[in-house]
């Protein structure tokens, strides 16, 4: 992929829309939902053995950490619960508890 496609590509990918998704609306309650972005990319170009190249890439994540309800004139943030973030933070919790009770005993 050349360097000028892949800055392409980014500023196509980058966007608000990727941050806030599609409003929902059901029974006058309107539901925006809304994610962590990040993303990064790099390219070059160069010359060995007397041949020119370019080439880059990029990445982006996303996860989603809540949304915004309206309704009846009112709007609300309504966090995102991330149940795997939250698992892995409680293993490695026990993991390190009971690291430090083996090391005592």
């Amino acid at each position: 992929m050349g360097l000028e496609k892949v800055v392409g590509t980014m500023r196509d990918n980058l966007t608000v829309r990727r941050v806030y998704g599609e409003p929902v609306e059901k029974d006058g309650v309107v539901v925006i939902p809304a994610a962590s972005i990040i993303g990064g990319g790099g390219g070059g170009h160069g010359t060995e053995q007397g041949k020119e190249g370019e080439g880059g890439g990029f990445m982006l994540a996303a996860r989603p950490v809540g949304a915004y309800v309206l309704k009846g004139g009112d709007v609300r943030w309504v966090p995102a619960v991330d149940l795997t973030f939250l698992g892995t933070v409680f293993a490695v919790m026990v993991a390190t508890i009971h690291r430090a009770r083996r090391r005592k005993g």
